[in-house]
């Protein structure tokens, strides 16, 4: 409390105990997949497709990436993430870093360039390709010295050394920076103006790693301690058979690729540090099956890890892929018998979808995962996150693989597979809003969507209670602000009855909060919500009545 001496007027602001729970965002994408330029390994923020193809470059010859975040914009997408595990070759960029990756330096043919070693990517095979360094005009790097701490810099001595410098004479700072072309049959594709020092934001093997499609660079030899440096003049010619890899492609390292280390930010792993991603996809899974680099227990596997990746951070839907040119009985035994999934943090969606390249409208069959997400976030923009993404147009479709009778669909959408289906004089729509799971509870998509998204707000818009006085005050302000939150998503349609008593009940007081739970430091609030579920088989009953024995239409 504040101790008012002088008489005056004096103005305090006092909070008002109302603490708002806002809804969180419920519509953001991650793609993996290939890409031939970008960051390799690292979730990038993507807002629209100018900015796609400014990072990632345009459509990939043989990938679904840049198609599947090209139909999630088309079809009502927001923000999506995009993480580049590979590029167009058949094979997956190397990652310099990556000791489990197949077709490192290693083990591929390389060149010695002063303290680094370059060798090319499948990229660069049967291409002539020429890689210049050159020291950058008024560099001197010899010439400068690292000084132990302490020691200041002494008058030159005559021999090219300062006085003072003891046994620090001849450490070189490794700031030295560089230009590196890389050229193909003589003319200039790539162009970096790299530094050889580690620690900076231009270190050549970091900046050719991220950036060039043909080239991979990496120190030579572990550190010593020693300066690293580039020759002041040097030029390489690397033959087409020194590609990183070779036609091994990405089988045997794609699933740890994909899967990728928490700790350093990669693959899908690297996910879990983005708390508002809500859908996944890896629409090139089906890329790397089509060439034959993984197996159909490869695509399992990865598909396993998405699955529980999403079901870990509990926020978030797994979109899967189902294998190409599957008529509806082999996608039936293909979901049933061979993957087997059951998760309610997972959705599948058959068949493939034909599509139009937008750079020259030649027509091809691609997954429906990226579509597919983009629809779900029109939906939520457009009806709110608790409406079934589905009897939607999937935009940029052209035609299906396989044409779906009603038939067909009633023997897939009990185990899940969410059908999408062409009707005549309606276009080609969603037909289905399942999850993989076999809990009844959590059948519906939307339902599980929507506890994600209650859930989430609830928790973000309740940090502020950690810490403060555990007591009756707390507790009713806590039911408050709950209370008003879902207040607010029954008026919207998100819950199911007449009035919020039905909907919904929030219980935070003593029968909750018994002394030996305050005493351990919690508070228990329970909520019930009556979520809604779609009308997924509407039956109108019709009977013929006689003349004059029809009741009045109520």
């Amino acid at each position: 409390m504040p101790n008012y001496l002088s008489p005056g007027v004096y103005l305090e602001e006092m909070e008002s105990g109302s603490r708002p729970v806002e809804g969180v965002g419920t519509a953001v994408a991650a793609f993996i997949g290939f890409a031939d330029q970008g960051p390799l390994n690292e979730p990038v923020r993507i807002s629209n497709w100018s900015q796609f193809t400014n990072v990632f470059g345009d459509f990939s010859e043989g990938c679904y990436l840049g198609h599947s975040v090209y139909g999630y914009f088309a079809n009502g997408g927001g923000t999506c993430y995009v993480v580049r595990v590979g590029g167009s070759s058949g094979a997956a960029a190397v990652d310099a870093d990556d000791s489990s990756a197949v077709g490192t330096l290693a083990e591929a043919p390389r060149h010695e360039l002063g303290s680094f070693r370059v060798a090319a990517l499948p990229s660069a095979a049967d291409k002539d390709v020429t890689v210049e360094v050159e020291r950058a005009a008024g560099n001197d790097t010899a010439a400068k010295t690292r000084r132990p701490p302490g020691v200041k810099a002494g008058k030159d001595t005559g021999d090219g050394e300062a006085a003072g410098q003891g046994d620090a004479k001849g450490v070189q700072d490794g700031e030295g920076s560089y230009k590196l072309s890389v050229k193909v049959g003589g003319s200039l594709v790539e162009s970096f103006n790299v530094s050889t020092d580690p620690s900076s934001d231009r270190y050549v093997a970091t900046q050719v790693r991220e950036r060039s499609k043909l080239l991979l660079v990496e120190e030579a030899t572990a550190s010593t301690g020693a300066a690293l440096a580039l020759p002041d003049r040097q030029t390489l010619v690397l033959t087409a058979d020194a590609a990183a890899g070779g036609e091994a492609g990405i089988a045997g390292g794609t699933v740890a690729r994909y899967v990728g280390d928490v700790s350093r930010r990669s693959g899908l792993s690297g996910l879990e540090a983005i708390d508002d991603v809500t859908m996944v996809a890896a629409p090139d899974l089906m890329t790397a099956y089509e060439r034959g680099d993984l197996s159909r227990e490869q695509v399992k596997a990865v598909q396993l890890a998405m699955i529980n990746h999403c079901e870990e951070m509990a926020n978030r839907m797994a979109i899967i892929d189902p294998l190409p040119d599957l008529n509806p009985t082999a996608a039936y035994e293909w979901r049933q018998n061979e993957t087997g999934f059951d998760s309610k943090f997972a959705a599948l969606y058959y068949p493939w979808i034909k599509v139009a390249d937008p750079s020259d409208g030649d027509t091809f069959m691609m997954p429906p995962s990226g579509h597919v997400a983009g629809l779900w976030a029109r939906n939520d923009e457009a009806r709110g996150v608790h409406k079934a993404p589905a009897n939607e147009v999937l935009r940029g479709a052209l035609d299906l693989g396989v044409q779906i009778t009603r038939g067909e669909q009633e023997r897939l959408n009990p185990a899940g597979i969410n059908c999408i289906r062409s009707f005549p004089g309606r276009g080609i729509r969603v037909w289905g809003a399942r999850t993989l799971s076999s809990d009844p509870a959590w059948r519906y998509l939307n339902v599980r969507r929507l506890f994600n998204y209650l859930e989430e707000s609830i928790f973000l818009g309740s940090q502020w209670v950690v810490f403060e006085p555990n007591d009756e005050r707390l507790w009713a302000t806590v039911r408050r602000n709950v209370a008003a939150f879902l207040v607010g998503e029954w008026r919207q349609g998100a819950l199911f009855g007449a009035t919020p008593d039905e909907a919904f009940y929030v219980k935070c007081d003593g029968e909750t909060n018994p002394p030996d739970v305050i005493e351990s430091g919690q508070v228990i609030c329970e909520i019930g919500v009556a979520p809604v579920r779609p009308a997924e088989f509407v039956v109108f009953r019709i009977s013929q009545e006689s003349p004059g024995g029809a009741g009045t239409a109520a």
